[in-house]
Formats: C-alpha cells, sequence, structure tokens
C-alpha cells in the first residue's frame, strides 16, 4: 500500500515504552508513522512532524475505525497497536484492515481472550506446563479450598493487566474487603525468581525464539536492570505457553520459580513488552523479526541467543520551543492532523 521506496509501518501508543522500542529498531528500514492520544507523548518526537498523528482513546468505540482510516491516508503497509485496550478492538477489525491492503500485527481475538482471562489462561495451560493451585474467589469458596494453596496465597482480578488488585493474603483477616463475585482468583504463592519470556512465533504458529530475561531490579513496576538467561526449561516453558495460546507474532510469557525451583506461569502479556531492548541486545530483534514476518517475509525455524545484562535510564528528546509550544497548548501543527 506504500506510496513510498521505504515500506511504512503505524505504531500506536507512542508514549509508552514498547512503542519507543519499535519505533527507534524500525526507522531505520520503515517509514514510521507513530500515533497517541497524548500530543506530548514522547515517541511522537523520535519521528519527523509529517509522520504524527492523534488518535482516540483506544477503548473509544470508533478507535478501529479511525484507525483503518489514519492507515490508509498515511499509505501504512502495517499497523502495530501496542496498548492493552486496543488490542482486542483491532483484532476485532483486522479483515477490514486486510481488505484496504493493511497488515496487522496482533494477536487473534481467541488468543487475546485467553490471555486477558487468568482462569482461562490456568485451565488451558494446567498438565501441560506448571501453574500455580487456583480458586476462583465467590461467595461458596470454602476455607479448605483456600487452606489446599498454604500461607501466604495471593489474590488477584481475574481480569486485565498492569498488577491492580494484587495482594499478599497472609491471614483470614487479610481477606477482609476482598471481593468474592468471581472477579478475583486466590493462587499459590510462588516465591522463586520472576522471569520475563519474551517469545516470538511466524503468522503459521511456529515458535522461532524464546529469551528468558531475569528482572534484577524494578521500579514502580518496571524493570530497569536485568539479564537474559540461557536456560532450557524456561525457554521450553515459554515456547509451550505459547504454542497453547494460539500466538503468531510477539508475546510476553510471566513466570516465577514455585517452592521445588520449577518455573510456574504467572500471566502472559499478549504484545510487546517495554523491556524488549534487553532481548534484542541478546541477538534477537524481535520488533523487526515480527514487522518482516508480518509483511510475508519468511523466518527461520530457529534463532539463538547471548546472555547479556543490561541498565535502563530515561532519554530526553530535544525539540524546537515554537513546535513543543504549539503542541502543549493544542494547537495543530502539520503532520498531527495530515
Amino acid at each position: 500500500m506504500s506510496h513510498a521506496s521505504q515500506p511504512c509501518v503505524l505504531i500506536t501508543g507512542a508514549g509508552g515504552a514498547a512503542a519507543v522500542t519499535l519505533i527507534t529498531s524500525l526507522a531505520p528500514s520503515y517509514r514510521v508513522i507513530a500515533g497517541d492520544i497524548d500530543p506530548l507523548a514522547a515517541g511522537l518526537y523520535l519521528v519527523p512532524a509529517a509522520q504524527r498523528v492523534l488518535l482516540p482513546l483506544g477503548d473509544d468505540p470508533a478507535f478501529a475505525d479511525v484507525l483503518l482510516e489514519v492507515a490508509r491516508r498515511c499509505h501504512a503497509d502495517l499497523v502495530i497497536p501496542t496498548v492493552d485496550v486496543e488490542l482486542p478492538v483491532v483484532a476485532a477489525k483486522v479483515g477490514d484492515f486486510e481488505r484496504a491492503g493493511v497488515a496487522v500485527l496482533v494477536e487473534s481475538s481467541q488468543t487475546l481472550e485467553r490471555c486477558q482471562d487468568k482462569l482461562t489462561l490456568v485451565g488451558l495451560c494446567q498438565g501441560s506446563v506448571r501453574v500455580p493451585r487456583t480458586v476462583l474467589l465467590e461467595r461458596t469458596t470454602s476455607v479448605d479450598e483456600l487452606e489446599r494453596l498454604g500461607l501466604p496465597f495471593i489474590v488477584k482480578p481475574r481480569l486485565g493487566a498492569g498488577g491492580r488488585g494484587f495482594a499478599v493474603i497472609s491471614s483470614s483477616e487479610d481477606l477482609h474487603g476482598v471481593p468474592r463475585d468471581g472477579t478475583m482468583l486466590a493462587q499459590e504463592h510462588l516465591p522463586g525468581e520472576e522471569f520475563s519470556i519474551d517469545v516470538l512465533a511466524r503468522p503459521d504458529g511456529h515458535v522461532v525464539a524464546a529469551v528468558p530475561r531475569r528482572r534484577d531490579k524494578v521500579d514502580s513496576g518496571i524493570a530497569v536492570a536485568g539479564r537474559t538467561v540461557r536456560d532450557p526449561e524456561l525457554e521450553d516453558f515459554g515456547r509451550s505457553v505459547a504454542r497453547l495460546i494460539g500466538a503468531t507474532g510477539v508475546v510476553n510469557v510471566q513466570a516465577r520459580r514455585a517452592v521445588d525451583g520449577t518455573p510456574a506461569l504467572l500471566e502472559v502479556n499478549a504484545r510487546f513488552p517495554g523491556t524488549m531492548a534487553l532481548t534484542q541486545a541478546a541477538g534477537v530483534d524481535m520488533p523487526v523479526l515480527a514487522a518482516r514476518a508480518a509483511l510475508g517475509h519468511p523466518l527461520p525455524d530457529h534463532l539463538d541467543f547471548e546472555e547479556v545484562a543490561v541498565v535502563r535510564h530515561l532519554a530526553d528528546v530535544t525539540v524546537p520551543l515554537a513546535e513543543y509550544t504549539t503542541v502543549r497548548d493544542g494547537r495543530t501543527h502539520p503532520g498531527l492532523d495530515a
């Protein structure tokens, strides 16, 4: 669809770490359009002004239609949504994008549903990989069921992401105020090291790479120091979960070691993670590879990686004052509505 010499990729959520990584990774080889609801999103300023677009909220009923119109207007060949709330609405309209000649790098609606509902995810993976003992908190949930989890155990929402509603339960008193309406899960506490496993699958579902990352330092929920780990058990774990959920792009499998040392499933983020740069440094450039695959280029059957470590820091993007002031004050400038 692109009218330029370079293929064109439209990336949403430009203010997030995942989008920033995608923008910087793809910009050398693609014409990148950066989109966000916030005109001061940092990722917008990583591309020229003519390649910035403002988008509605991801849960706006018109979001997918607006995104498709922007893709048409920008002559985009590929759209990559990066915000959780956008994923299901875009996945539901993939056919519309494809009929317009635009590829979309998003997991299927079925895969997204499997990952969003943590009880469904546990049931799907149980018997194939280690999952924590899990109880759905309802009015009829017995004390015996909870006692079988051991103390402490954890509670978390059945749906959603971002750690909201998570709590460690050390006694029955800690359960006061926790809803028992089927919206919360109680799970076995996993005390060991936590890992994020970045998994790249081809559109045909074949898993090309699984790169475990250990979170060594976390600040406000974001890993700011960590390393990749060559561990066949963790790699096989990530590959197995990706196959079970039906992954066809990049997903992030989160695991923690149980008391016996075996990895057990925490959850799956069916999108690019914000700390993808470490996996790239280890030799598997998942943003570039996934974009190529989505545009019809072949990927190998297997890619290996190296053990590397990284520490993260904030970076500044310097922009002309007039440009910044125009956007900050809500006045349109070339590119944002082009």
